[in-house]
């Protein structure tokens, strides 16, 4: 007879704990031998790449190259697209190749934006769009001379000209060519100047200058060929349109009579002389000319903030007011400047002189009037 020792028996839990180490001891072994057998084979493949590499005598490395840096390019002009708006491609104006000079950050006090509405003057076509070319634009069934001249913000005396038209008749499928803005074309051919081209068709030369498209230097050169835009300009054979009115304003000093414009600005003249150019989209102000070369006025109190010609070039000298009520003016191409940065000023009181600095061809105050950051029509303003 066997005797069984009752305290000898093996405990149901002793044997599931035996199992699970060894499982755990297993895994462990398991792991470190596929570790070991990986890494052999990546040293084989890496091996075999080096070797191959090393045949072709460097005859990828070219490709290799190249490939790397078109994608980092590639990779620069969407990052720039994406981050900055599309700014890259619209750092420029088209046919230039460089910024326009009125309106780069060195010299332009305030940032541009879009035309507030209900500062429009009835005398100025505003391009929602502004557009740097002639175009051809196909007529199409219901179309008037008219009509096409109103889409595309420009008169029906432009279209005519541009495309020798007798009378108002077009038809379907006709094609037409559309000026940018309202005026004429011109290519500048041997002994044309730019004042030579604004008499021709009775136009300003100022304007043709700050047409930003045209490209003109700043010492008004003109080359053999180059196409010309003059604004408001016309034939010389065609019996001149009625002109806009050129009032005459005077600035009289702070007793002068000042308008409640919008927002709760007051603003009188800062100049007497008459208007040689309207507020356009490329040309955010107004021009008053005066041989007389008088003294500029601030068309309302505030502080300065930018006096005299900082840059070389552009504006020339300047004042740059803040009105402090969100309004911000301008008086661009003075022959001298009285005031000075810090300075607080008057509604009224002389800050300067008319003249002809900078990208300026003739004797006039330009004036901008810019509502936070935004450029309004001052004819919409000034009283």
């Amino acid at each position: 007879m066997v005797l069984i020792d009752s305290s000898a028996t093996i405990s149901p839990v002793n044997s599931l704990k035996d199992d699970i180490q060894a499982l755990c001891r297993a895994l462990v072994w398991y792991s470190r031998a596929k570790i070991r057998s990986s890494a052999k084979e990546f040293e084989k493949f890496k091996n075999l790449s080096v070797s191959l590499f090393m045949q072709g005598r460097g005859a990828y490395q070219k490709r290799i190259w190249h490939g790397s840096m078109v994608s980092l390019a590639s990779l620069a002009v969407l990052t720039s697209l994406v981050s900055g708006g599309g700014s890259l491609l619209s750092s420029t104006y088209p046919g230039i190749g460089a910024p326009d000079p009125r309106f780069a950050e060195a010299f332009e006090p305030f940032p541009q934006g879009p035309i507030l509405e209900g500062f429009g003057d009835p005398h100025t076509n505003i391009s929602v769009k502004p557009r740097s070319q002639t175009l051809e634009y196909e007529v199409e069934g219901g179309d008037t001379l008219s009509s096409i001249a109103q889409k595309f913000g420009i008169s029906t005396d432009t279209i005519r000209w541009a495309n020798d038209l007798k009378g108002d008749q077009i038809k379907p499928g006709q094609k037409v060519k559309i000026l940018p803005v309202t005026g004429i074309s011109h290519v500048v051919k041997a002994g044309d100047t730019l004042e030579s081209v604004a008499k021709k068709y009775s136009a300003n030369e100022q304007a043709i200058v700050d047409f930003p498209f045209n490209g003109v230097p700043d010492d008004f050169t003109l080359k053999v060929g180059q196409l010309l835009i003059v604004p408001d300009g016309f034939p010389p054979e065609v019996k001149a349109p009625p002109k806009r009115p050129q009032p005459t304003f005077l600035a009289s000093g702070p007793q002068s009579p000042a308008f409640n414009a919008p927002f709760g600005a007051q603003f009188i003249w800062p100049a007497g002389g008459q208007i040689s150019q309207y507020f356009a989209w490329y040309h955010p102000g107004i021009d008053i000319a005066n041989r007389s070369v008088l003294g500029i006025a601030a068309s309302d109190g505030g502080t300065v903030l930018i006096a005299g010609w900082p840059d070389g070039q552009g504006y020339g000298n300047r004042v740059v007011i803040d009105h402090g009520n969100g309004y911000r003016s301008l008086y661009a191409h003075l022959s001298n400047v009285y005031v000075s940065v810090g300075e607080s000023i008057s509604r009224g009181q002389l800050i300067g002189q008319m003249g002809s600095t900078g990208r300026s061809t003739g004797t006039h105050l330009h004036l901008e009037i810019h509502y936070k950051g935004v450029p309004v029509n001052p004819l919409a303003i000034l009283k």
